[in-house]
């Protein structure tokens, strides 16, 4: 879809789209904003090796030296335009992330990696999907048939769609080592409630001047009444688990 209708209801996700073309948005979530044009065919060779095609067309001086004298590793330039704030692409991951670990996305939790992602369904069950990603890939699945039908009650994106993605990401991951998704630049993660989920905690990512308390009247010693805020949390989501700072009001149930 190029031009999206200006209805509210697109909102809720009411157009149509394909496999391709949701998988490269969250692609452009992933990498912190900017546009990701996907291709089939990165270069051609002809038969004495000389390429004949390349999809990136960014100019890279250096890259066909014949011999290597100690000059630096040439270096592509990103030429990508940014489509999104980094910031707030970073705060879908971050709810994505949540999806994953405590949502309708949890069978992709035994992967044992971060990983960020979504399923859907569509009405009477008639489509599945779940897109989801590490830092350096991403991958849609689709269920459904050709002429549009159900797929049985009950088959969600979460139960049929999910594990696809599970066996795939463990194969595709198995020698990787876990990396965590990046944290831009002017975000902070501050440990909040996750109502409902049995955890105590999680952390959410703020930009300065949203987190929890900041709109709230000081209390006698300058900070919020009633709140234990640090200015600044581990922005390594592996090393989630720390115990520093306490809990605050947040929006943890509602992945």
């Amino acid at each position: 879809m190029d031009h999206t209708p200006r209805e509210y209801s697109m909102a809720l996700g009411t157009g149509e789209t394909t496999p391709l073309r949701l998988t490269t948005a969250y692609a452009m979530l992933a990498n912190g904003g900017k546009r990701i044009t996907p291709t089939l065919i990165d270069r051609v060779q002809d038969r004495k090796g000389e390429t004949i095609f390349r999809a990136d067309q960014r100019a890279c001086p250096g890259c066909n030296d014949a011999f290597w004298d100690e000059q630096p590793v040439p270096v592509l330039p990103d030429t990508r335009e940014q489509v999104a704030d980094p910031g707030s692409a970073f705060q879908i991951v971050n709810m994505m992330q949540g999806v994953v670990e405590r949502g309708t996305g949890i069978a992709v939790k035994a992967v044992g990696k971060p990983i960020a992602g979504k399923t859907g369904t569509t009405n009477d069950f008639r489509d599945a999907w779940f897109i989801g990603f590490t830092p350096d890939l991403v991958a849609g699945v689709y269920i459904g048939y050709d002429d549009p039908d159900s797929l049985g009650d009950d088959e969600t994106g979460g139960h049929i769609a999910a594990p696809v993605f599970r066996d795939f990401m463990m194969a595709a991951l198995k020698n990787a080592p876990a990396t965590a998704l990046h944290t831009p630049p002017g975000i902070r993660l501050y440990r909040v409630g996750a109502a409902g989920h049995g955890e105590g905690v999680i952390y959410e990512g703020y930009k300065p001047g949203t987190e929890p308390g900041a709109n709230r009247h000081p209390g006698p010693q300058g900070s919020p009444e009633g709140t234990q805020i640090r200015s600044r949390m581990d922005e390594n989501p592996l090393a989630r688990g720390g115990t520093r700072g306490g809990p605050v009001g947040g929006t943890g149930g509602l992945y």
